[in-house]
């Protein structure tokens, strides 16, 4: 598996990567590993690891302390529309129905807007939404809202796409649901993906490779490439075993954080 890593195209590299907040706090502590070109990488670990900074940090919200974020052989000083993101909170606008929210990106790059207006419509419907258009976002269920913010992240065509906590903050059934959505989005768009999760059985299902994060301060504690083919049986053996190997992982750094 490393060596048909090292064959395709490194799209996104975390080199030495330390973040210190108020001259004191070390959020993150010399942190790398590289995503390849297409891939899904999963960042895992308990709050407070640093996965959401180093996300923000891919994304160009937040400059490091020391190292670099490369991404295309190019450090990283700025936000860029070919890095989409995509939050927990959705972040939609409550005043624009799904199409608008969807068109926003689009509009802001200067699109015509009967462009834009195909582009929106083209992404809506690939994540099931065409019907719902019209809708605000007080009109949706949490995972019609998800997908509009999915949609809107792809309709700038971004070759990066970073996703944090997405499936965090709905139901069970609706999150199996979306991860299902996850995949066939990758086997279409082909983008690069960071995806940022609390839940070892979501980091599986998904990932290309894991990054297991460890705690106080935030550092890479074990990478795992996922060899399993998709799609993944949550069932069998070799996916319980190492659902059980990053488990007792995670567990050593919950315990270091005092929760038990």
């Amino acid at each position: 598996m490393r060596e048909a890593r090292e064959m395709v195209a490194c799209k996104v590299r975390i080199d030495g990567i330390s973040k210190t907040f108020d001259g004191s706090t070390v959020v993150l502590d010399d942190v790398s590993f590289d995503a390849v070109e297409g891939s899904l990488t999963c960042l895992l670990g308990p709050s407070g690891c640093g996965k959401s900074t180093l996300l923000s940090m891919v994304a160009g919200f937040v400059r490091p302390s020391r190292g670099r974020v490369i991404v295309d052989d190019a450090a990283v000083t700025a936000p860029s529309a070919d890095r989409g993101i995509v939050f927990q909170d959705y972040a939609l606008f409550p005043w624009l129905t799904a199409l608008d929210n969807v068109m926003f990106g689009p509009r802001i790059r200067g699109l015509a807007r009967r462009e834009c207006r195909d582009v929106a419509m083209h992404y809506l419907a690939m994540v099931g939404l065409d019907s719902h258009v019209a809708k605000l976002p007080r009109q949706l269920s949490g995972g019609m809202k998800q997908r509009v913010a999915i949609a809107r992240a792809l309709a700038n065509r971004p070759s990066v796409l970073l996703m944090d906590e997405p499936f965090g903050a709905l139901d069970a059934q609706t999150r199996e649901s979306l991860q299902e959505e996850m995949l066939r989005i990758r086997r279409l768009e082909h983008n690069t993906i960071l995806f940022v999760t609390h839940s070892i059985s979501e980091s599986l299902y998904l990932a290309d490779r894991i990054v297991v994060m460890a705690t106080l301060p935030g550092a890479v504690k074990q990478l795992f490439d996922v060899d399993l083919p998709y799609p993944r049986d949550r069932q069998s053996r070799a996916f319980l075993d190492l659902e059980q190997q990053i488990k007792h992982l995670v567990r050593e750094e919950v315990l270091k954080l005092g929760v038990h």
